[in-house]
């Protein structure tokens, strides 16, 4: 497998993440796309991009979290 093909599919899900309104799907387009790029960068030897693209994952991970958490109904 050529490595620059997941380059390429990560680089449509971080453009196609820019187009999204809902914040919820913006996230989970981006967070695929960040992982993709950490895994790409990791394979080409590129740290400081998969570096940054495993920290923007956290990043991702952890406001789908607290979205999740906003949006659950309290039980009284």
């Amino acid at each position: 497998m050529s490595w620059e093909y997941l380059g390429y599919f990560a680089s449509a899900f971080l453009v196609v993440s820019l187009t999204m309104t809902d914040v919820v799907k913006l996230r989970w387009f981006n967070l695929v796309g960040c992982i993709c790029f950490t895994i790409y960068g990791l394979a080409i030897e590129a740290l400081p991009v998969a570096i940054t693209n495993g920290l923007l994952s956290i990043l991702n991970i952890y406001h789908l979290y607290k979205l999740h958490i906003e949006r659950e109904p309290t039980i009284d």
